[in-house]
């Protein structure tokens, strides 16, 4: 039962250069029983999620390359970041997880202190779940279950359809012995 109830345990990724921010954030979700990593930008998010920019090796020539099967090894329910970062934006960091085959399924919620009409229609246009006014508070959060959810869901559709295979060729096999005689 320790599994199932890991299985109900939603991972955020919250990505923001400020610290104060970043703590907030993870005790609001921590708060809703959610697992959070905290990450201060951009880069260090796509690297934490299997992806790295081809530019960051000449920048860092001593670090090793993030391999792609990283990627899978930690399940993200959803990814909560800052607009305003330097180096990466959040808008820029949107772009590249929805460009990702692998991960454009994972809802990204970005936040600003800055309250931009502008800046807001085009993070949801480019497929933001949504986008909050900071400070982000609880009933922000408890907003974004139901975007999480979606994510759990769709990982147990992608497994069912195994498991209903694999019965219905059991079935198969018993119903042969059945009608066939060995021999």
């Amino acid at each position: 039962m320790g599994m199932a109830a890991a299985d109900l345990q939603f991972h955020v990724l919250a990505v923001d250069d400020s610290l104060i921010d970043r703590k907030l954030i993870e005790s609001l979700f921590r708060s809703s029983s959610c697992q959070v990593t905290t990450v201060d930008s951009g880069s260090k998010a796509l690297e934490f999620l299997g992806l790295q920019e081809e530019h960051d090796d000449q920048n860092h020539p001593n670090q090793p390359c993030v391999s792609p099967s990283n990627q899978q090894e930690v399940e993200v329910n959803l990814i909560i970041t800052d607009y305003c970062m330097p180096g990466m934006t959040g808008y820029d960091l949107l772009k590249k997880i929805k460009e990702s085959s692998s991960l454009r399924n994972i809802p990204v919620v970005i936040m600003s202190s800055e309250n931009v009409p502008s800046r807001i229609t085009r993070c949801l246009e480019e497929g933001a779940e949504e986008f909050f006014l900071k400070p982000v508070r609880l009933s922000d959060v408890n907003k974004l279950k139901s975007h999480m959810m979606k994510t759990k869901c769709k990982n147990n559709k992608q497994q069912q359809p195994e498991i209903i295979v694999t019965q219905e060729k059991q079935e198969s096999i018993d119903i042969a012995h059945v009608v066939l005689p060995e021999g």
